[in-house]
């Protein structure tokens, strides 16, 4: 293995910080989590975009949000076929272990992926088209969406539409995991559809029965 180096000084320096400050002054909070492990009402997919802070969108503290990010926010269909699954597999462990009762989908504003879906639909990312690429590979679970805005004119508006979609899609494939399905309809399971503009700070909701995002 090629030699892991020692984590930058000023990563050192704000973990001692937060040692000292927020852990001290709530180190019983702290140890009780730890002693009896975690139970968030809810889980949040979320996008890897540095720019998203979900704890802080919703004033959240440790321990109650069960949080998975990947590029775009996306979940993919369910596909038992042995393969790895990083998202998948959070998903059921949210659902069938930790009992989550609402499990939220967020997505953005300015979303690198979603860009990334567009170039490559329009043919401007071949580099996204290879086989090896990752990142485009997991893009291909957004792609049927792209018809549904082909015909946006405005690239801003286009780019805003999609993203939104990938919550749709993400809401869609959830659907097709059994114990998802078999707890929304028992009733003790949530699904919910946002979308944050980065730039105002604004939130939106997506309402299954307009098939529209609607502020908070």
């Amino acid at each position: 293995m090629h030699r892991v180096k020692p984590l930058p000084n000023y990563l050192v320096q704000r973990y001692h910080g937060w040692k000292a400050t927020t852990y001290s002054e709530n180190e019983s909070w702290y140890r009780r989590l730890a002693d009896e492990g975690q139970r968030p009402r809810a889980m949040v997919v979320s996008c890897c975009d540095s720019r998203v802070h979900v704890t802080s969108i919703f004033g959240a503290d440790q321990g109650e949000f069960f949080i998975h990010r990947n590029i775009a926010n996306l979940v993919p269909p369910y596909e038992p076929d042995g393969d790895h699954h990083g998202t998948s597999a959070a998903v059921e462990y949210a659902v069938t272990v930790l009992k989550v009762s609402h499990l939220v989908v967020l997505g953005h504003s300015k979303c690198g992926g979603v860009q990334g879906c567009i170039d490559m639909c329009n043919g401007n990312a071949p580099a996204l088209e290879e086989k090896t690429s990752f990142v485009g590979r997991w893009m291909d679970i957004l792609r049927p969406k792209y018809a549904m805005v082909a015909d946006e004119t405005d690239p801003r508006e286009q780019a805003r539409k999609l993203e939104q979609l990938s919550v749709v899609a993400s809401l869609e494939n959830l659907m097709t995991f059994p114990f998802v399905e078999s707890r929304v309809a028992e009733g003790s399971l949530s699904l919910h559809g946002l979308w944050t503009d980065i730039g105002d700070g604004g939130l939106s909701q997506f309402n299954s029965d307009t098939g529209q995002f609607a502020p908070l």
